[in-house]
């Protein structure tokens, strides 16, 4: 038996917990769903908030059980936060979660094969390739960190390797691991290393962490019954590649749904160049109608203004992506509340999703980085995410947040009463 199909057959398996296959066809129908599989995480968030209504509400409805997938709660790279991004173990534990959308981060091989992956040159880190011999393949191979006669770091280690430099079958023989490195490793196997003490190894083995390709990930997530949103990775490598143009290899993305029979509605592609949504809008519109833009912006001076939001609605763009940190502020009493983007968003007539909660560590510890910065003086405990996506939901009306740990978001749809 092929590997991916021994792959599914136990992935078939796992999902027949989660919703027949006659529910992908209806849509995902929460009220035909059967219960999803939180775990304690949402239960100690709640446990951990402040007193208050909303920790109240969420108290009650934590009693009630009976827990539904929800289309609000997408998984970011499958469940990041535990399992190794992109693979067929985080993509099964984000649907056993509850998770309504499923994100394959989308990039090509030598061969011009789609693959999930979230950027084309992060083999190095994402992967086992440093300690196969495919590492001979490898852009840039890899360099050992330096040090002065005291031990003090000098240059820190480094190495390359993109999707881009080998095929489709070579990449099936890696093995997914948690993003990291070590950047004082001597050797390759310590380069390997560097995941955060947040997160964990666990589910890292040498039998787990399953690549896929895009294709293997459409097969996969009819099987679970969950939507899609592939992400097209703008490529590090010159284009065209081999002859492989910018607009062809947006257009092989939404060929290999339509070759899946996936409708358009269950599917949302996204991607942080504009370009490549406004193809999907001109030359695809079922599929571009939920086309998502992706905006790139690391603090809030980079953020559209109005009228760029207004422009990109009269080109057809229907829903932005920005950060969370683009989507609240805080007031004068300190309470988190939407911002000026978040009104703007609206006031052009664009839908929102936003990434990406549940990846930014222990949020007691203070200093809670990206996604924080706008509001960062609001949290001072992990129970005030739950505040986070209420705000969110509620007062900026998103349609969806990416997370890197989908049991908390589809708890908190349950109980607000979301798709």
């Amino acid at each position: 038996m092929h590997p991916f199909i021994a792959c599914l057959a136990a992935a078939a398996t796992a999902a027949a917990l989660l919703t027949a296959p006659s529910a992908h066809a209806r849509g995902g129908d929460d009220r035909s769903s059967p219960p999803v599989q939180l775990g304690p995480r949402p239960f100690f968030l709640v446990d951990d908030m402040r007193d208050g209504p909303l920790k109240r509400e969420l108290q009650r409805c934590a009693k009630r059980g009976a827990f539904t997938p929800r289309d609000f709660s997408i998984g970011h790279r499958g469940a990041a936060m535990q399992f190794p991004e992109h693979t067929l173990e985080s993509y099964v534990a984000a649907a056993r979660m509850g998770a309504g959308i499923v994100e394959c981060d989308v990039t090509f091989t030598k061969d011009k094969e789609l693959v999930c992956r979230h950027a084309q040159n992060d083999l190095h880190t994402t992967t086992n390739i440093l300690v196969t011999p495919l590492a001979a393949k490898c852009t840039k191979p890899f360099t050992p960190a330096t040090f002065d006669a005291a031990g003090n770091l000098v240059t820190p280690a480094s190495a390359e390797c993109r999707t881009s430099d080998i095929t489709l079958a070579e990449f099936k023989t890696l093995r997914g691991k948690m993003d990291a490195f070590n950047p004082r490793a001597r050797t390759p196997q310590e380069y390997l290393g560097g995941t955060a003490n947040w997160r964990t190894d666990l589910y890292a083995g040498p039998t787990s962490g399953t690549l896929l390709s895009h294709k293997e990930s459409i097969e996969l997530f009819k099987r679970l019954g969950v939507k899609m949103t592939p992400e097209l990775k703008y490529p590090v490598v010159p284009m065209p590649f081999d002859g492989f143009t910018q607009e062809a290899y947006a257009q092989k993305l939404i060929d290999e749904y339509k070759a899946a029979g996936v409708p358009p509605r269950h599917v949302w592609p996204q991607s942080f160049h504009q370009p490549d949504v406004l193809y999907w809008v001109n030359h695809e519109p079922a599929y571009g109608r939920q086309a998502v833009y992706l905006d790139d912006a690391n603090t809030p001076a980079d953020l559209p203004t109005l009228q760029d939001l207004q422009r990109y609605r009269a080109q057809g763009i229907r829903i932005v992506a920005p950060p969370i940190f683009a989507l609240l502020t805080t007031d004068a009493t300190g309470r988190i509340v939407p911002s000026t983007y978040a009104r703007n968003a609206k006031m052009a007539g664009l839908d929102i999703i936003t990434w990406t909660i549940e990846r930014s560590g222990i949020l007691a510890d203070g200093n809670n980085g990206f996604y924080y910065q706008t509001f960062d003086s609001a949290i001072q405990r992990e129970g005030d995410m739950m505040q986070v996506l209420d705000v969110l939901a509620r007062e900026v009306g998103i349609l969806g947040i990416f997370s890197d740990w989908p049991a908390t978001t589809t708890f908190y749809a349950n109980c607000a009463g979301l798709r």
